[in-house]
């Protein structure tokens, strides 16, 4: 073991610290200037206007719709929710509220536990795409704010559902 030690301590030994380290001296070279130097390739990176994200994207819808007692979006409403996701995450000062919602069936607690399911599932699924935490915030309001009247299966389809918005 003391072995070990004086072969590592004489390594250490003859590394000189007070010495400068070499520093190679360059300067760039003017291309044209009586010098046959290659120009430098142009760089293949293009530049992006984030202010061209600025607003939402155009043509979605703002409502994710969800089968009888269930949390899970649907296929259909991905675009929705990448859509959305996108443009959160290329801009990163704006907000959205995601609000569960659900029909009249069920229980007042059951129906504001679904709907923030609902909202949650909404809300990591933008997140997986793009956007972040702070930008969202999932709520539920149950069965407290239908979108339509009624008491049929019509009616119940339409109210089962998350919406975004700007905050």
């Amino acid at each position: 073991m003391s072995a070990l030690a004086l072969v590592w301590l004489a390594g250490c030994s003859s590394t000189k610290l007070d010495e400068p380290a070499p520093v190679e001296n360059r300067t760039p070279t003017e291309v044209g200037a009586g010098n046959t130097a290659a120009k430098p390739a142009e760089s293949a990176v293009k530049t992006v206007d984030l202010g061209a994200n600025a607003t939402p994207p155009a043509g979605l819808g703002r409502t994710v719709y969800f089968d009888f007692d269930s949390f899970v979006v649907k296929d259909e409403y991905r675009p929705i929710v990448e859509g959305y996701a996108k443009f959160l995450g290329a801009n990163k000062a704006k907000k959205m509220l995601i609000e569960g919602h659900t029909d009249e069936r069920g229980s007042r607690e059951y129906n504001l536990a679904l709907g923030q399911k609902r909202a949650e599932a909404v809300q990591k699924s933008m997140l997986l795409v793009g956007a972040t935490e702070g930008q969202l915030e999932a709520v539920s309001f149950g069965e407290e704010r239908p979108s339509v009247q009624g008491s049929d299966e019509a009616a119940w389809a339409k109210n089962r559902r998350a919406e975004l918005k700007d905050r």
